[in-house]
């Protein structure tokens, strides 16, 4: 959490929090959702300041009870999740060694991997508790190119089993999970809106 918040927060401690007007999409954007697109359930407009991309990234977390946030000063902005609180991009360099980043840039390290009935890939690191973060779509290639994937489909529930080749040191088995089990078994909360 940057210094600038943590002085605000001393300063004005009771500041009410809000919900709804945040929410960090599938493929990782931020966006902004006012009252018309939170009526109609739509995404919102994507940030595209870097500057305040930083910001929001640099203090994002979880409270209590699973919810995630964006400290902004004294308040508390509640974030709608399209799906998972982190989104991971996987990249191969010219060696062949694969790295993943978060939304914010940080390293990823994934411990397992999981695919959920629409064919998603998530993966949880290696922290306690464990971070879940979806997979960008555009990077599903890179994936089946360093995972080994059964040919017949075996389980309604995930179309997809295998294996993912994280670079030499590590092979994980692809585990089926369901969408809807996903904030339950990783303990968030998608949507702080709703619970108001």
């Amino acid at each position: 959490m940057d210094d600038i918040v943590r002085q605000a927060l001393a300063k004005w401690p009771n500041v009410p929090s809000c919900t709804g007007w945040l929410m960090l999409d599938r493929r990782g954007n931020w966006r902004m959702r006012d009252e018309a697109a939170q009526a109609s359930g739509a995404p919102g407009v994507p940030i595209r300041h870097d500057a305040l991309l930083g910001f929001i990234n640099r203090n994002y977390e979880a409270d209590e009870h699973g919810q995630w946030f964006f400290q902004n000063g004294p308040q508390r902005v509640y974030v709608e999740l399209a799906y998972t609180p982190w989104v991971v991009r996987l990249s191969v360099d010219a060696n062949g060694t694969l790295a993943l980043h978060d939304q914010g840039g940080g390293a990823f390290e994934p411990a397992a991997v999981f695919v959920d009935e629409d064919g998603a890939v998530l993966l949880a690191d290696q922290s306690q508790p464990a971070r879940v973060a979806v997979l960008h779509d555009h990077d599903l290639e890179v994936f089946s190119d360093h995972a080994t994937l059964a040919d017949a489909l075996t389980d309604e529930a995930s179309p997809l089993s295998g294996e993912f080749h994280w670079n030499a040191q590590l092979t994980l088995p692809l585990q089926s999970v369901r969408r809807d089990e996903v904030a339950t078994r990783f303990g968030f909360v998608a949507s702080p809106a709703a619970r108001v």
